[in-house]
């Protein structure tokens, strides 16, 4: 494994121009641009924290695998959340430093061979086309879902999914899910599907489909691989705390990478999360304030004029730019002191992000500003 060069638009010192802008907003500057979660950590979570502090776990070397504890609450987690039985699938699961870290390095840890080809949807978390420039290989950006579009490309190695998706909202539906798992069997792929909002699903109460369902996997986790993290579920961004499951072959293997790269979450940081995949009282919460919060951005953005609705998850509103151009959209959204997150980033410069994760007075003040923008806009014309 060697790292190579990469290249992209994703620098969010491009977005400089427009907080400076925006920062002279007689109010201040809203900024919509990065998912970073501002609300507390739960107690539970904290507690543990508190509490492992001074345990073997914190003083000694944890484990890269982390605690039976730990592996426990991620087993007992995908039963109750998503409906999976890991051990009837052959499944295992490994923590990560967050779930960029996987992201980032999963080409490279899968030890895809030069010339492998990496599938990955057109409109996307820039992270995915990174990690495959790391690792030295090709990316063919597609409508994953549709798998006639990649069936036949030559040299497919790993296909990405992303459900719901950021920056999207477009969630796949179980059927989608197993048809993209049985054509990259086909081809000997390997699956990885990021889930990372599948409990900030709008459409229904029911969390999104995951790749690990038996419906989805038919039973066997044999080339897939599914990614889940903390940081928008229980407000845990700073803390690291995410994981891969799946494959325990896979897995295995990838272990082997991880213990001598030291890539391990700390121990009192895994009682912390063991605790986060417990308290499901604290997520359905979050969940509430994340709706309230994306309808209130909805309706502010249809008030400027902008063919907002509700997305089918994750934590995003994904927009058509009135100019047609992002960064036109954002120059004139920082007079108003507004900072989205441009469409470039995730591969159409077209369209704009704008995230819920910002207070609940910051939201209501974005959408008083937005609606003000759009009355600016009917008067002058």
């Amino acid at each position: 494994m060697s790292f190579h060069t990469f290249s992209t638009p994703y620098r969010w010192e491009r977005l400089t121009a427009a907080k400076q802008t925006a920062s002279q907003y007689p109010d201040g500057m809203i900024n919509l641009s990065v998912g970073s979660p501002v609300d507390d950590v739960p107690e539970s979570v904290r507690s543990a924290l508190a509490e492992a502090s001074n345990q073997p776990n914190a003083f000694g070397y944890p484990t890269t695998v982390g605690t039976d504890e730990l592996q426990k609450a991620i087993s007992e987690w995908f039963s109750r959340a998503r409906g999976v039985d890991m051990a009837a699938i052959h499944a295992r699961a490994l923590p990560s430093v967050g779930s960029k870290e996987a992201v980032a390095l999963m080409a490279s840890l899968l030890g895809l061979k030069p010339g492998t080809v990496v599938v990955q949807p057109k409109v996307s978390y820039p992270t995915y086309e990174i990690g495959t420039q790391l690792a030295g290989l090709e990316t063919f950006k597609t409508d994953v879902a549709d798998v006639d579009s990649w069936k036949d490309v030559p040299n497919v190695g790993m296909v990405w999914v992303n459900s719901p998706s950021n920056p999207t909202g477009q969630t796949l539906s179980a059927a989608q899910l197993s048809n993209i798992v049985a054509t990259a069997r086909s081809r000997g792929a390997v699956v990885v599907s990021d889930e990372c909002y599948a409990l900030l699903h709008w459409k229904t109460r029911e969390p999104a489909p995951c790749i690990l369902n038996t419906e989805v996997c038919g039973g066997d986790a044999r080339n897939v691989l599914c990614l889940y993290s903390l940081s928008k579920q229980s407000n845990m961004a700073g803390y690291r705390t995410a994981f891969i499951a799946g494959d325990s072959d896979i897995l295995s293997e990838m272990l082997n990478y991880r213990k001598q790269i030291g890539l391990i979450i700390p121990g009192p940081v895994q009682a912390a999360m063991a605790a986060g995949l417990t308290d499901s009282q604290s997520v359905v919460f979050q969940r509430d304030r994340y709706r309230k919060r994306l309808n209130a951005l909805v309706d502010g953005l249809v008030s400027a004029g902008y063919a907002a609705t509700m997305p089918e998850g994750g934590l995003y509103v994904w927009v058509r730019a009135l100019s047609g151009d992002c960064w036109h959209d954002i120059e004139r959204l920082a007079r108003w002191g507004i900072v989205p997150s441009p469409g470039e980033f995730y591969g159409d410069a077209a369209w704009l992000r704008f995230s819920s994760t910002a207070s609940d007075d910051d939201i209501a003040a974005a959408a008083a500003r937005l609606r003000a923008s759009g009355n600016a806009s009917q008067e002058r014309s």
